[in-house]
């Protein structure tokens, strides 16, 4: 948690920093430009008053003439540096008393354009900001005229704002630093303690819960470990009860098995009838120890994942027939109606012909199993645009409510069932998914159970 702590708090902290500093040069530059187009706008106001006036009272005399005579009008009206330019771009006064002719820069050649020109750069090792406008002699630009002012004290200004700024920024950076630390404890706290309940039930206390704190991922995550907890505690109870419910299964059948062997054993005992009566249970009770371990042994098959069907094409209306055979014995016994009804011109399926006739066998022996005498069971096939449809109904005891969700999971047994494992319908319901079908349990209790079962038409593939 200590690493999940750190990169949390590191991401916010690296989130905040580029943002801080993204804001920072915004802030800085957005200053800065407002200075200057402050300071801009200034000397372009008063470079504008000073050349209306020229063009209202000195346009009539020449250039040189005004230089001579009327130049403080010029820069009596501010406090920047003045120069003025004739029309070929050369500097012919200088407020500063600089009178020699030289080249001015880009503003003046604006000015001589009829523009109003800017300049920021770099004069004797100072950096100034300077504007020209045009002096016109009528409709003739007759030189320019240039405002010109030092930038040092613009920059000090701007300079001591970024220092504000930057202070700013590092003070939003620690407190930040400090919510991040706080931000990740609360996503990490809460998962310590959900670790902690983890590393608990690992070690077999399924018995404690995770505490749900918030109704987030983190809470979310605790009512899934407390889900999980529950379901193992419920499987865990259901594999007890499958274990104990094998064990006395199996128990009887051995206890009477040996029983008869000892007793067929004795001397007094050899006659004839009782001869064969021992023998006759001694072989009804191994073939219901065989059905028993070869259930057992599907069921563990099908839960590893390694039974393997072996599809062929199945004549159903045989299959159908089959099962009238063989249960319509068992029917007259019980004094049950079975019926078996399939369409006539009923198509084959393809599929694994031994593990069909399990799977409807097991669900009918269930529909006898927990039917009554005078009772009915019904097997009927219909025929759909995507497969077919299988429909086991019976007139027996239902299912209640709150165990029909339950009945098809392994182990289960209902409370007053006579289900010797709690495994036949989850084999049943691994042999339907494997075949890319669906099994479906209706019931009612006291009132029958309807069991259908939809298997998808599959043709034969080309040998």
């Amino acid at each position: 948690m200590k690493g999940i702590r750190l990169r949390l708090a590191a991401n916010f902290m690296i989130v905040i920093i580029c943002t801080v500093v993204i804001l920072e040069i915004l802030l800085i530059y957005i200053v800065k430009q407002n200075y200057y187009y402050s300071l801009e706008g200034s000397l372009t106001n008063q470079l504008n008053i000073c050349t209306d006036m020229y063009t209202k009272y000195f346009a009539n005399t020449s250039l040189q003439d005004n230089v001579l005579y009327n130049v403080d009008a010029f820069w009596n009206q501010s406090n920047a540096e003045v120069q003025i330019a004739d029309k070929d771009g050369n500097i012919i006064m200088d407020s500063q008393g600089i009178v020699i002719p030289h080249m001015a820069g880009s503003d003046i050649k604006e000015a001589l354009d009829g523009k109003t020109g800017v300049w920021v750069g770099y004069l004797n090792g100072q950096k100034v900001m300077a504007v020209a406008n045009p002096l016109k002699s009528g409709n003739e630009i007759v030189g320019a005229l240039r405002f010109m002012a030092s930038l040092s004290a613009v920059d000090q200004d701007i300079a001591k704002t970024e220092q504000i700024f930057i202070l700013i920024g590092l003070l939003v950076i620690l407190i930040v630093g400090l919510m991040s630390i706080f931000l990740a404890n609360s996503i990490v706290v809460p998962l310590q303690e959900v670790t902690a309940v983890a590393q608990r039930m690992a070690a077999g206390d399924f018995q404690i819960k995770s505490r749900k704190t918030r109704d987030d991922e983190v809470g979310e995550l605790s009512d899934t470990l407390n889900y999980l907890a529950d379901e193992i505690i419920k499987k865990e109870q259901l594999k007890n009860d499958f274990i104990s419910s094998v064990s006395h299964e199996l128990r009887t059948p051995l206890t009477s098995i040996k029983g008869w062997a000892i007793t067929l054993q004795s001397e007094n005992f050899q006659q004839k009838e009782m001869l064969n009566s021992g023998l006759n249970i001694i072989e009804k009770e191994s073939d219901r120890l065989t059905r028993m371990v070869e259930e057992l042994l599907d069921f563990s098959k099908f839960i590893s994942a390694r039974i393997k069907l072996n599809p062929v094409e199945v004549n159903l209306i045989n299959l159908c027939e089959h099962l009238r055979k063989q249960l319509t014995p068992r029917a007259v016994r019980e004094n049950i109606d079975f019926t078996v009804i399939y369409p006539e011109n009923l198509p084959n399926i393809y599929g694994d012909v031994n593990r069909l006739k399990q799977l409807f066998i097991n669900i009918l022996d269930n529909a006898f199993n927990f039917n009554h005498s005078g009772g009915y069971v019904h097997f009927k096939t219909e025929v759909q645009d995507e497969g077919f449809k299988f429909v086991i109904s019976d007139s027996g005891c239902g299912i209640a409510a709150d165990e029909l969700p339950m009945v098809k999971e392994k182990f289960y047994k209902g409370k007053s069932s006579p289900s010797k494992n709690g495994i036949g319908l989850s084999i049943c319901e691994e042999i339907v998914n494997l075949m890319g079908g669906k099994l479906e349990i209706m019931s009612q209790l006291n009132q029958g159970t309807d069991v259908v079962i939809v298997l998808p038409r599959r043709e034969q593939p080309d040998a």
